[in-house]
């Protein structure tokens, strides 16, 4: 198993940006598909983007396509989410989490604390 920790959420303006990072600690995270998801107040949990294992492809949610990227550091044993143009809509908590490597948007893993992003208007 992978043991994850998000970081790098707080408050922002509408239209601004945060980089968000998931460290892993594991052997397998070099070999394991990854996404980030996350929950608004009040809603159910949400796929958000996830990336393969080599960080060769990568899949979004359309909420955010155009707007998030994706990308991971294998030496680093760490996952980025890059939030551009950020709206109050993405106001939520943002989790990472494995992935199936054959259906990007389905977790696998055990979830961890989760980092709070918050947009205001």
């Amino acid at each position: 198993q992978v043991r994850l920790v998000e970081s790098g959420g707080g408050l922002v303006q509408a239209g601004g940006s945060l980089r968000l990072s998931c460290a892993a600690f594991g052997r397998t995270f070099s070999y394991s598909a990854m996404g980030w998801f996350r929950q608004a107040p009040g809603k159910e949990r949400e796929f958000v983007a996830a990336i393969n294992w080599s960080g060769g492809s990568t899949y979004y949610a359309d909420s955010v396509k155009g707007r998030f990227t994706i990308s991971r550091d294998n030496a680093k044993n760490t996952m980025y989410l890059q939030m551009n143009r950020l709206k109050t809509e993405d106001t939520a908590v943002y989790y990472c989490n494995t992935v199936n490597s054959a259906r990007l948007e389905v977790p696998e893993g055990i979830w961890g604390q989760g980092t709070q992003v918050t947009v205001s208007s």
